[in-house]
């Protein structure tokens, strides 16, 4: 079964923003960050309970690690129902949590 993946105003602003820090730095970088994201976007359709909890008492909210380079990214997700996954925020691993 495959989840349909939507994202918040908000995640799409973070995705925004991580694209254009590292465009700044490296045009090619940027563009394959941006490729990692959407593979493992790709994976967390067919997978999404295979991703770490991201509170304890809330087994639907979860991370998803985006492994790129030495670093990477994480996004914060939340399984609305059977068919719905809903990405909430994503940050490069080196930023301040989410919480």
């Amino acid at each position: 079964m495959s989840f349909k993946v939507r994202y918040t105003r908000a995640a799409r602003e973070d995705l925004k923003r991580l694209f254009a820090f590292q465009l700044e730095r490296d045009r090619k970088t940027a563009l394959c960050a941006r490729e990692a994201i959407e593979k493992s976007v790709e994976f967390l359709r067919e997978f999404p309970f295979s991703c770490r909890k991201s509170e304890s008492g809330n087994p639907f909210l979860r991370e998803l690690v985006i492994p790129f380079g030495a670093t990477g990214h994480v996004a914060l997700f939340e399984i609305e129902d059977n068919d719905t996954i809903t990405i909430l925020a994503i940050r490069h691993q080196l930023e301040d949590d989410f919480h």
